[in-house]
């Protein structure tokens, strides 16, 4: 059996609620040195890795210093904290529904990032939390799209993540989302959705393809009125985006969707209007470290139900 490497604590402490990055060397490989392999592997160019080591910003296990001409160590550890970008600040609150010792449930708005990723890095529900509760080790039991609100499951201790996690991933946790989208007659609810989705690296949509279900969605009716409707989704997997991607195809895509039916353009940064009418609505388990039997329900409303003309015109861009 492989043994599991040991990862060494950071010596680096978090910058906004961010982790630093950490590196760790190839048991093998051609390099004489730490910088020939960074300057090979990071996307920021040998300029950029020189005035880092030049300024002590990559540091080792020990926290020391790497120097430009410290010998590679196969299965070496580096830390450095990468810049980090400029953000357009989401103006909306993240509630926090429950906290204890063990979890935080959080309400996130639309338009927050769940976890550090891309240019989404400090404008975080994760590095936001961090931040405001002084919690540095909390980390997310899973995500939520980023155009999507509602329930969020972090972690308090990181020796407890795994078991939180094993909830989502064996489906032992009850969601329910809700959604607003057109009304179409003769559309017959309740049903179960059941599809092949893949989702390929760098291709914002997912898609539907022939084999084996790997997602399944059940689609209810909440009531409708003036064109509109309002659903209850209930999904049994989690596949990326798998509830819009059957929305979709059930011919109601969701209000606000800029990826389903049809990709549009990107969206402006600051630009806050005509939020996705997708809202985590609901999060029920059973505590697997204390055996509590948890049900949380969103504050959160959808817009374009409550008040579609303010939906519509949406808030100026920030």
């Amino acid at each position: 059996m492989r043994r599991r490497t040991r990862i060494p604590p950071s010596p680096l402490p978090q910058r906004e609620g961010v982790d630093p990055m950490r590196v760790r060397l190839p048991v093998e490989g051609p390099w004489a040195t730490v910088r020939e392999h960074l300057v090979g592997r990071l996307s920021a160019g040998a300029g950029v890795v020189d005035a880092m080591l030049g300024s002590g910003l990559i540091v080792g296990a020990d926290g020391r210093p790497v120097t430009p001409d410290d010998a590679y160590v196969p299965g070496m550890f580096v830390w450095f904290h990468r810049e980090l970008p400029d953000e357009v600040t989401v103006p909306f609150p993240l509630e926090v529904v429950h906290r204890d010792e063990h979890i935080v449930v959080a309400d996130k708005p639309h338009f927050l990032a769940t976890t550090p990723r891309g240019s989404h890095v400090t404008q975080t529900a994760l590095a936001r939390l961090r931040r405001e509760l002084g919690i540095p080790a909390l980390g997310a039991a899973h995500r939520l799209d980023r155009l999507t609100a509602g329930l969020v499951l972090f972690t308090v201790r990181p020796e407890e993540r795994g078991a939180y996690q094993s909830l989502f991933r064996d489906r032992l946790v009850r969601k329910e989302y809700e959604a607003v989208a057109p009304y179409r007659e003769g559309l017959e609810l309740p049903r179960t959705v059941r599809s092949r989705i893949v989702k390929e690296r760098g291709v914002l949509a997912a898609r539907e393809v022939p084999g084996e279900p790997n997602a399944v969605s059940r689609v209810e009716s909440a009531g409708h009125r003036d064109g509109l409707a309002r659903y209850r989704l209930h999904p049994t997997t989690g596949q990326t985006h798998q509830l819009r991607v059957h929305m979709s195809a059930l011919g109601v895509p969701i209000l606000g969707d800029p990826l389903y039916p049809v990709v549009t353009g990107p969206v402006p940064a600051g630009d806050f209007r005509r939020p996705l009418q997708l809202l985590a609505r609901v999060l029920e388990f059973t505590d697997p470290v204390t055996g509590r039997e948890h049900s949380f329900r969103s504050g959160r409303t959808l817009g374009a139900w409550s008040a579609y003309d303010d939906w519509a015109a949406g808030p100026a861009p920030q």
